[in-house]
């Protein structure tokens, strides 16, 4: 059954698309003014030693660098006691595979980062056929301090830190999604760039991209009500939602 959407002549279309072509390249000036700002920001010298564990044994945060100078970490949500990695979280990782070889080749090591002992995060990511780095921050305080996990104690408050903002306790998890990026010079030293959280992580997602695209849009109720890890999805599409 086809929405109840307006149609008209292809010439009315035209008018209206210029008209939001218009719009279109007023956000790719903005994104462009956005991304130089941010490339702008001020950086923070990383002073706090850390140590993961990897599949090349333990590596503090320098040694993940793998001998490139910029680091991106994506906060992946997966608990010492879940049995599986969030879907948002594993629906953005889906995306990673076709980014690994161009960022690499740019200077660029993309890693993921999870609370949960190493052969937890290995046994999920065999499951999801993934093959991007991914280390365990179980034991140190790297994403406890880069807010993104909580204690049962700081749940039992009445206010958490997240996306740079108080926000009740209630309405946030053990763990929370969010992406940061560092530094490292010739020396070694790291420092810490960048972070964003929350919706501040949709333009990883090229299916979001690509749906803003399609008729029907997202077609979602709340955000991302449609998500399911890859390989929970029914086996025959949905006909409508």
């Amino acid at each position: 059954m086809r929405p109840d959407h307006a149609v008209v002549s292809r010439e009315e279309w035209l008018k209206a698309r210029k008209s939001l072509l218009s719009l279109e390249k007023e956000h790719t000036r903005l994104r462009d003014r956005i991304n130089a700002e941010r490339k702008a920001l001020p950086w923070v010298r990383m002073d706090k030693s850390y140590v993961f564990e990897t599949l090349a044994g333990p590596k503090t945060l320098p040694e993940l660098f793998d001998g490139r100078s910029q680091l991106v970490v994506y906060h992946f949500m997966l608990g010492e006691n879940w049995e599986a990695g969030c879907p948002s979280c594993s629906f953005l990782a889906d995306h990673f595979a076709g980014m690994l070889p161009h960022l690499n080749h740019h200077d660029v090591i993309l890693i993921a980062a999870s609370n949960a002992p190493l052969a937890k995060i290995e046994a999920y990511r065999k499951r999801m056929g993934w093959h991007f780095p991914w280390v365990s921050a179980w034991g140190n305080d790297f994403n406890r301090d880069f807010h993104v996990s909580f204690t049962p104690a700081e749940l039992a408050g009445d206010k958490v830190i997240y996306n740079f903002s108080e926000i009740d306790s209630g309405d946030a998890y053990e763990e929370l999604p969010g992406l940061s990026a560092f530094y490292k010079d010739e020396d070694g030293t790291v420092y810490h760039t960048y972070s964003t959280y929350a919706r501040g992580l949709e333009e990883l997602v090229g299916t979001f991209m690509l749906l803003d695209r399609a008729p029907k849009g997202r077609n979602e109720g709340t955000i991302m009500d449609f998500v399911r890890r890859h390989d929970e999805y029914e086996e025959a599409p949905r006909q409508s939602a």
